[in-house]
């Protein structure tokens, strides 16, 4: 249909001509789908596959562990197309597995009493040897008492973060704790302080990291670094310093109502999370830790930290820095709509990221009961904020693509506030200590790939939220997400 001259003149002017007509908001928007395509694998009639973790097998099988205690193995899982993927049970009996590693014919697994390991002695695709490696910790019955397993890390340990008997208290040896399997068996060990974690993974120097979710001491969820001999904020598995040495000396208990930074001033093994995800803007249930270890296989962010989150059914990007030694960075959106509760993430040797979803109990966005999930990157690469650095008077950004100079040096295109969280025994905490952060002055670097921003004040202890509502890229897009949120514990 054909405009009439006035009409179109009109639109022209008002696209053209008229006073804040911006030209790149007519473009269409940019989608998660457009990037990182999502496909569901046909979970078989009578498999309840609550995936609690996922491992790539040396064969290319996918094992996947399941809360009622089954283990299964996928063929053709990373075939181009998913309904290719063939499901059969390979063991069952366990104790809600959350944790799969594979070494050698063995695979280990992480459930609530211990860690296993079981194999296929005779090639008919079941288990039929099972031992167990350690079981050096203790349960009581109470349903929170889960325990989710590493890889192995570099020295061939497995670690395990033991959730607390409930969200208080610690009823029996190690609820509350982070310990190491060695080779040998031996149990040894390594944090305490822990309260609820969702997860635990790799950053790609080997250390290890894990996701702890609000309850007492924790404000809103976080991601923890499990740094050898720390206290990880949770007081009330403490006791336990009564049982070993390999820690040192029970740390202080902290101080309830403060502020967490004040807290480790106060007490030196007490490490603060390196990053928090605001509660119900990132998410609500942190859980599965996962470095991209693609060599770009899974597009730009090769190095960085995926972290799933199971009450809203999403991946998050994380990309840490190290200031005065301790991990702190930034966390931001990445993909949403998977079909239930993301809790286990896994890459294949092509680059795909599986993950695992599970709702009982818990709840989730994704509507179903349980799920298995495949992100493939679709070749294009989103315009994102690629990571974000603290500098003494501000923050640099740094993008997947070259930004337009123009929209990205007017301050108007950010907007940046501080908050943090009351460390308290109590449940959770709202944000408080609300400061608004004015961005002076943006620095566009000469390749368009980076953006200094001066800002008038930085809070520590703060997460640091900032949206990039009028910054577009050399091509006039917007970003794909147009907001970050920098935990800053420490001032380089």
């Amino acid at each position: 249909m054909k405009l009439p001259l006035p009409m179109l003149i009109a639109v022209l002017y008002s696209l053209l001509v008229a006073p804040g007509a911006n030209l790149w908001a007519q473009a269409p928007a940019p989608r998660e789908e457009d990037y990182y395509r999502l496909e569901a694998l046909p979970i078989p009639d009578g498999a309840v596959l609550e995936a609690g973790a996922l491992e790539w097998m040396p064969d290319g099988r996918l094992a996947v562990s399941t809360r009622r205690g089954e283990i299964w193995m996928v063929e053709s899982p990373d075939a181009d197309d998913a309904g290719q993927a063939r499901f059969s049970r390979f063991a069952a009996g366990l104790h809600e597995v959350l944790g799969l590693a594979a070494k050698d014919d063995w695979l280990y697994v992480t459930q609530r009493c211990d860690v296993s390991r079981l194999k296929d002695t005779n090639g008919d695709g079941q288990a039929d040897q099972f031992e167990v490696v350690c079981d050096g910790w203790e349960i009581s019955g109470d349903y929170h008492e889960y325990a989710f397993g590493s890889k192995f890390d570099p020295q061939g340990d497995l670690w395990v973060v033991l959730c607390l008997t409930g969200s208080f208290s610690s009823n029996v040896p190690y609820r509350g704790w982070c310990v190491r399997v060695k080779p040998d068996g031996q149990m040894v060990p390594t944090c305490s302080g822990l309260r609820s974690p969702g997860g635990i993974g790799m950053n790609a120097l080997g250390e290890m990291f894990y996701t702890d979710n609000q309850g007492p001491w924790n404000g809103t969820c976080s991601l923890k670094h499990l740094r050898p001999g720390s206290f990880q904020g949770h007081p009330g598995g403490n006791g336990w310093y009564s049982l070993t040495d390999a820690l040192g000396p029970r740390p202080k208990d902290p101080q309830s109502g403060g502020r967490i930074m004040d807290e480790a001033a106060r007490i030196p093994e007490l490490e603060p999370p390196a990053v928090f995800f605001p509660y119900k803007k990132m998410g609500q249930s942190a859980s599965g830790v996962l470095c991209d270890t693609t060599g770009g296989k899974f597009g730009p962010f090769a190095g960085q930290l995926f972290v799933g989150d199971q009450t809203f059914s999403t991946v998050m990007r994380v990309a840490l820095e190290k200031v005065q030694g301790h991990y702190q960075g930034a966390c931001f959106p990445f993909r949403e709509g998977f079909g239930s509760g993301a809790l286990s993430l896994q890459f294949s040797p092509q680059g795909r990221l599986f993950v695992g979803g599970t709702n009982r109990g818990w709840g989730s966005r994704g509507g179903r009961p349980f799920s298995l999930d495949r992100l493939t990157w679709t070749g294009q690469t989103p315009f994102e904020i690629h990571r974000m650095l603290v500098r003494p008077d501000g923050f640099e950004l740094h993008f997947t693509q070259p930004v337009d100079p123009a929209t990205a040096a007017n301050v108007g295109s950010y907007k940046m506030e501080s908050y943090t969280y009351i460390y308290q025994a109590s449940y959770g905490s709202p944000e408080v200590d609300q400061t608004p952060i004015q961005v002076q002055r943006a620095e566009v670097a000469e390749d368009g790939l980076s953006v200094r921003l001066i800002v008038d004040r930085l809070q520590v202890g703060h997460v640091h939220e900032l949206h990039l509502p009028g910054v577009r890229s050399k091509d006039g897009l917007p970003l794909l997400h147009a907001e970050a949120y920098y935990t800053l514990n420490y001032l380089p």
